[in-house]
């Protein structure tokens, strides 16, 4: 196949991707005429069945910044790093059986009008709508970055080519990439300088032909055309042909990479490629459960992420968007459930690719972001079958598939609950074209962030964080009848101020970014373990001893001569744990004249080191899980403190409500849940019997046999995830 210079893609490759654009695009048009009113545009009609229900919420739950994530992880922090992905997500799923119907018996069209029904407030439902409006642009800003990053690294460009300031950055990136492959212990007293140099510059080492930039307004303009002509209903048939892409993403380059590895290092067959991974790789890269070298999957950090993830996922104004569009209660469930559970499968895939680079490439990509693209450049260009352009349109797919339907939701939000409350009496197609414009904007305001941040997983750990600005008054409104709207008002603007406000607005000031106490770092810490030698480590060795040699010559070399090492022997490696920044989300960056903050800061660490912890003492992932452990625990205290002393809500409002809440959707017709409503709005009260606690203010249900049955199933699933990991993580060991 001759090839084009048109981003080093062949030509089968770009009609992949042009054929694929096309087909989303049929299919918008197509839906189109299923919208006659908001509800058609914005929930599908809540026609929907089982299949789309698994497809559109596993495209929701599913985008490129997760593959991208967990590989980034995987190749800084080993094994444990797939944790990235799977934390939260895996305990999730039996929540997400018992919570999923609670949004389609709201019958609502938005999160924002739970608000405004539950603690009768169309201001906490706009300041709802305008909170979600910004995680979902922040979600899309990161999809859009990881895209551009993996499909860069697609088209990188050769060292041969590039400018003189890009090699003088490429060679720094190399000479550093040295220093971290050699036992710490074994450097001179100038070479261990010369690391927590370059470590704090962190060089660059990969440059690209393609602009990022104009490839980030490229895929947004088009997943704004195609979702905002047919609304959530072309989404969600898009959704059900690009979960079919997104699977094909995460086990493309598996048997591709095997194939190499056993190529590369002689081995053979199906265990061949595992058996190398754990000969080749540093035990500690194959400890799933986190490792004292490891900087950030420590066991409590997957602990405390875990459950902000649980607390803040309910809240994520989706949720009503992929299972309120279920027929019935039944649907809602099995598609949300089962979308969830493909992409903790897909997860692990994603993860086993991640180990896969780090055995072929080991340190040559200095940024862990551009992984996957250079697999699949690596992998799958050589082949010319076009699999390179079908990569390339899988990973836009993952893209689209989310960020269509975070678009049309924050587009509802807007639309219903801070531009209809001006506009009450407004033709249905008006606000479908209003939801339209404001789909625009959107993606607008979404590219432009993506074009000025890159920092992957910091945005992502700070957009887990933000929707603890609501998750009180989410949980509790649904559990307790006590939680009442000054609690909730409390709980929400506190954690706005301490989680929006603060961060991003202190570092407006000048010399903030500047502050020496800001620029406050936990400290370069040796870390001594003990591992059974394997190959990277004799050879690691041998560059030692040659090195300690050559200095003996002239007689510079210090210490004892490093000992021979044999494979399976026992021995002691040294590894600098690199300072890092404790206030500062992206940390510190030291290439100019001073040393500046980057990111956001972290506020809540402010005060806990002010009252007397120093954090510097801390490890880096000890402080991280502090930031979960606040927003997971204070949100609560101040809605409660807050609700026990200030009046309660009215009685009737809160039966009704709870009553509407405890009737099921059934059938699949909205005659049959027309007549269920109108006899709960006669007797709000006819579902009391099925509370646990019927005579105090927790409205915690009891459990029938469907309920049992699916968080058992769900549990077990669970199970199985972890099970599958472990079985892979540990595939080529000896017996």
């Amino acid at each position: 196949m001759m090839n084009t210079t048109f981003w080093g893609l062949s030509l089968l490759d770009i009609a992949i991707v042009v054929i694929y654009f096309i087909v989303i695009v049929i299919i918008a048009i197509r839906a189109a005429r299923l919208v006659n009113n908001r509800e058609d545009y914005f929930m599908a009609g809540r026609r929907f069945g089982k299949v789309i229900q698994t497809f559109a919420a596993f495209g929701q739950a599913t985008s490129v910044e997760n593959v991208t994530t967990t590989t980034t992880m995987v190749n800084s922090n080993g094994a444990s790093g797939i944790w990235a992905m799977l934390a939260g997500g895996l305990l999730n799923l039996p929540v997400f059986w018992m919570t999923s119907i609670w949004y389609r018996r709201l019958r609502l069209l938005t999160l924002g009008d739970f608000l405004e029904e539950r603690y009768n407030s169309k201001r906490m439902a706009a300041f709802y709508a305008l909170c979600q409006t910004i995680f979902f642009v922040l979600i899309a800003a990161i999809g859009l970055v990881a895209m551009s990053k993996t499909v860069s690294a697609i088209a990188s460009k050769p060292v041969s080519e590039l400018n003189q300031t890009e090699k003088i950055e490429y060679f720094k990136a190399v000479e550093r990439e040295n220093l971290e492959s050699a036992d710490f212990a074994l450097l001179s007293v100038d070479q261990k300088s010369r690391l927590v140099e370059l470590q704090a510059l962190n060089p660059k080492k990969e440059y690209s032909y393609v602009d990022e930039n104009w490839l980030i307004m490229i895929v947004a303009l088009v997943t704004l055309l195609y979702a905002s002509i047919g609304g959530l209903a072309a989404a969600f048939m898009v959704d059900l042909v690009q979960g079919v892409f997104i699977i094909l993403l995460s086990i493309l380059l598996i048997p591709f990479a095997m194939a190499k590895i056993n190529l590369q290092f002689g081995s053979e067959g199906f265990l061949g490629a595992f058996q190398t991974m754990h000969k080749v790789l540093p035990a500690s890269f194959m400890e799933i459960w986190g490792s004292p070298s490891l900087i950030e999957f420590s066991w409590y950090w997957i602990l405390g992420f875990s459950i902000m993830i649980v607390i803040t996922t309910a809240v994520q104004a989706n949720q009503m968007t992929a299972c309120g569009s279920a027929k019935n209660d039944y649907t809602a469930r099995y598609g949300f459930v089962s979308g969830m559970l493909l992409k903790r499968y897909s997860s692990v895939m994603w993860g086993v690719v991640a180990l896969m680079t780090v055995v072929l490439y080991g340190g040559s990509i200095s940024d862990p972001d551009y992984v996957w693209g250079h697999a699949t450049r690596d992998l799958l260009g050589p082949l010319n079958m076009g699999l390179v352009g079908l990569m390339i349109a899988c990973l836009i797919a993952a893209l689209m598939a989310a960020k269509s339907a975070f678009m049309l939701t924050a587009a509802a939000l807007i639309t219903n609950n801070l531009y209809r409350p001006f506009r009450p009496n407004c033709s249905e197609k008006h606000y479908i074209w209003v939801g339209r414009i404001f789909s625009a904007l959107y993606m607008l305001v979404s590219a432009y962030i993506a074009t000025q941040s890159k920092g992957l997983f910091e945005l992502f750990k700070m957009t887990m964080m933000f929707n603890c600005i609501l998750a009180a008054a989410f949980w509790l409104g649904m559990l307790w009848r006590r939680s009442n709207r000054a609690g909730a008002w409390a709980s929400m603007v506190v954690m706005f101020i301490a989680t929006v406000v603060l961060p991003f607005g202190m570092p407006l000031l000048p010399e903030m970014r500047t502050s020496e106490y800001l620029l406050k770092t936990t400290q370069a810490i040796p870390v001594t373990r003990t591992y059974t030698a394997r190959e990277m480590d004799v050879q690691q060795r041998n560059k030692a001893i040659t090195s300690w040699d050559n200095l003996n010559t002239i007689g510079k070399a210090e210490g004892e001569r490093p000992l021979m090492l044999k494979t399976g022997e026992k021995f002691e490696k040294k590894i600098l744990l690199p300072k890092k920044s404790i206030f500062w989300s992206e940390g510190i960056d030291y290439k100019g004249e001073k040393a500046v903050g980057k990111g956001y800061l972290k506020v809540e660490l402010i005060a806990l080191d002010k009252l007397g912890w120093d954090l510097s003492k801390n490890s880096y992932s000890l402080n991280e899980t502090l930031t979960f452990l606040f927003r997971i625990v204070f949100p609560f205290l101040i809605l409660m403190i807050v609700a026990y002393f200030t009046k309660p809500l009215e009685k009737e409002r809160l039966d009704k409500f709870y009553g509407k809440l405890l009737t099921p959707v059934v059938g699949s017709c909205n005659l049959e849940d027309d007549k269920e409503m109108a006899l709960t709005n006669a007797e709000p009260t006819r579902f009391n019997h099925l509370k646990i606690f019927p005579n105090s203010n927790w409205e915690f249900r009891k459990w029938n046999r469907e309920d049992w049955t699916g968080v058992i199933v769900s549990c077990l699933a669970v199970a199985s995830v972890v099970g599958l990991l472990m079985l892979i993580v540990s595939l080529g060991t000896a017996p």
